[in-house]
Order: C-alpha cells, then sequence, then structure tokens
C-alpha cells in the first residue's frame, strides 16, 4: 500500500501553543456531500477567521491508505519519535497507552494494543465498529480476555489488561510487523488491511497467525454468556479484536516516555461522527469547536499571542501558525516558494484576503 510522505514537514517543537483537531474531514462519500453544509452562512466563523489570518508552516502528506492516521504522525513526531515511510504502521502506541493505564510492560518485548471490538456481518464485506461505541466496562472486559487468554497462551503470547477497550499483547511475530491504525480501520472493511502484509503485500507469518486467532476468538465469544446478555439487550457483542500500535519504542526506552507533549491540546470531538458517518453529529461538533475553542484562539491572535493550529483529515495534516513569512493565510499557503517570494513585499499593502470557505478549507484534507 502507498506509504507516507517521505519528507513530511511537522510542526516545530517550540513552545508555541498547538491545537491538534483530528477528524476535520473524510473523502467518504456523507462528509463530502456534509461539507457544503459548513458554508451556510454564519457557520464556522472564526475557522473562517483563522484560515484567513494564519499561514501555513508545516504539514504532513500521506494518503487514505497510510497504516498511520495524519493526527497521530503529528502527535507521534510532537512526542519526539521518528516519523517518515519506515515508522508507518510501526508507531509504538502500545507502549504509549500502557503508560498511561499504569502499566510496565516489558521495553525489550514487541507489544501490540489489542482493542476488543464488534466485526459486523453484513452480505458483501466486513465492518469494523467503534469499540468505543460498546460501552464495555472494565468487569465484563477483563472477563471476556480471560474467556480468551487461554487461546492466546498457548501459542506462546502475553497478555495484559489495561482498560476497557484496551487490551495488550506480546509475541515476537509482532516485531516489525506494520498494523493499521483502529482509527484508520472503524467503520471499514478490516479485511483491507488484513489480507496482505501492507509492506511486501503477502500474507506473512505474523499475519496469517493474527487471522487464525481472529477466528477462533469468533468461535470462543460466540456463545460466551457475556455475549448472549448483551445480545439480549439489544447490544452489539464483541466478537473480535484489532491489532495496531506493536512498533518498538526508540532509544531511551520506558524511563524517557513521555506522558503528553507539554503545550498540546487535542480536541477529539469530531471522532464519533465522523467514524460512524453520523454526518448531523460530526456537523454539530464543528459548531461546537468553532463556537469553543476556536473562538478562543481568535481571541489569542487578536491578543498578539503565539498559536498553531492543526487540522487533519485522513490524508493529510495542515499545521497554520502565527509568525510566518508568507502571511497568505491558509489558501496562500498552497501556493509555491516563488510565488510567495513575489508577494511578500506586497503583503502590507493589501487588504486581508477574503475568509475561505470551510469546505474549501476542510476537503483537501
Amino acid at each position: 500500500m502507498p506509504s507516507t510522505d517521505s519528507t513530511p514537514r511537522l510542526p516545530s517543537q517550540d513552545a508555541t501553543p498547538h491545537w491538534l483537531i483530528p477528524f476535520a474531514a473524510s473523502l467518504s462519500e456523507p462528509c463530502q456531500h456534509a461539507l457544503p453544509h459548513l458554508d451556510a452562512e454564519g457557520r464556522l466563523p472564526n475557522l473562517r477567521a483563522l484560515a484567513s489570518r494564519l499561514g501555513v508552516v508545516a504539514r504532513s502528506d500521506g494518503d487514505e491508505y497510510a497504516l498511520s492516521m495524519p493526527h497521530e504522525r503529528v502527535l507521534a513526531a510532537a512526542l519526539g519519535w521518528p516519523v517518515g515511510p519506515d515508522t508507518d504502521g510501526r508507531l509504538p502506541w502500545a507502549h504509549w497507552w500502557a503508560a498511561q493505564d499504569g502499566l510496565q510492560l516489558d521495553a525489550n518485548a514487541c507489544w501490540a494494543l489489542l482493542s476488543p471490538g464488534h466485526w459486523l456481518m453484513g452480505r458483501e464485506h466486513l465492518t469494523l465498529l467503534d469499540p468505543n461505541a460498546l460501552g464495555l466496562d472494565a468487569a465484563t472486559s477483563q472477563a471476556l480476555l480471560e474467556a480468551l487468554r487461554p487461546l492466546f497462551e498457548d501459542d506462546g503470547w502475553q497478555l495484559r489488561w489495561g482498560a476497557p477497550t484496551r487490551w495488550y499483547a506480546s509475541h515476537p511475530l509482532l516485531d516489525g510487523l506494520p498494523t493499521a491504525s483502529l482509527d484508520r480501520v472503524v467503520g471499514r472493511n478490516p479485511d483491507l488491511w488484513l489480507s496482505a502484509d501492507a509492506a511486501r503485500k503477502t500474507a506473512s507469518d505474523a499475519t496469517r497467525a493474527l487471522r487464525r486467532l481472529q477466528a477462533e476468538v469468533q468461535m470462543s465469544l460466540y456463545q460466551h454468556p457475556l455475549n448472549a446478555r448483551r445480545e439480549a439487550e439489544g447490544r452489539d457483542t464483541v466478537n473480535s479484536f484489532w491489532v495496531s500500535g506493536c512498533g518498538r519504542l526508540p532509544s531511551g526506552g520506558l524511563p524517557d516516555l513521555p506522558v503528553w507533549p507539554a503545550g498540546l491540546t487535542l480536541c477529539d470531538d469530531l471522532r464519533a461522527g465522523l467514524l460512524s458517518d453520523d454526518m448531523p453529529v460530526w456537523v454539530d461538533a464543528w459548531q461546537q469547536l468553532d463556537a469553543t475553542v476556536l473562538a478562543a484562539l481568535v481571541r489569542r491572535l487578536d491578543a498578539g499571542q503565539p498559536l498553531r493550529l492543526t487540522l487533519c483529515g485522513e490524508r493529510h495534516a495542515v499545521t497554520l501558525g502565527t509568525g510566518t513569512a508568507d502571511g497568505g493565510g491558509f489558501m496562500g499557503g498552497f501556493m509555491g516558494t516563488l510565488q510567495r517570494s513575489l508577494q511578500r513585499p506586497l503583503q502590507a499593502l493589501r487588504p486581508r484576503r477574503a475568509a475561505p470557505l470551510p469546505s474549501a478549507i476542510l476537503a483537501p484534507l
């Protein structure tokens, strides 16, 4: 599958406060139809104002088949991890999330994040539903993991429980295995990212082992009493898992693993609506973000304070910021270096450019 751009320009790690907004847009048909609704009069005025007043200071380009999502590349860079084609699908999110869950994993082993979930069986293909939408509590999640433990440990896997939607597994087969982010696969057909090793386009030993385990897990959980109860209550069952984040830690290991990048604020309000293709929820979330977070950024800009704002779609991440040389706003940021250099002497004489429409800002992501 195509990988991310070989030379991404990611935000510099300075002291400038930075806001990160993932799921700002996608290529899905429902989202493409919803984007023009954001252009209605009075909607997202603060996004338009910021896009007209800030310049593009960094971007990370990829495509919709890259294993790591754009916001994950930005966060990884902010954590000081190397980001590039060689790390696509190999970022050590299992180690990072385990640290957030208070677990100490063996830093010398390769660990994966196992996300318990529901694979919806359609007429033509599977769809992986969002594990966060299952409403798993700790007791149910732990009981399901214990039911599956013999399947894994008989094959030499180690298992740890971290949170209701986060289990951890280790096996030598995971070492070097590129895996698609959970956020990349939710709402999609998981077979697209399971049928072959992403780097070699052929089924690897690890891929075959995972497919076998997933089949065994489906059979084991099919008649589990907890699933029977969930089904009787009209709730989705837990019938499989997704593997991701099994990269190795950079040199330095766990003692130097950052908890969270200083000055970075993650705004994930758009996630649920976009991944479920619930566009009214997604549009409402955008309006709420604009009226709160983005309104505060406009006030910060009016006060002359620096800021960075990164908008992430399913392909690209674009960082807008203050103090840039081109001063041309979001749309100007897409112009070439020569054109920007020619415009620079005239910037002071020109009125502020018209604020671009939200759909024009978000569709290229």
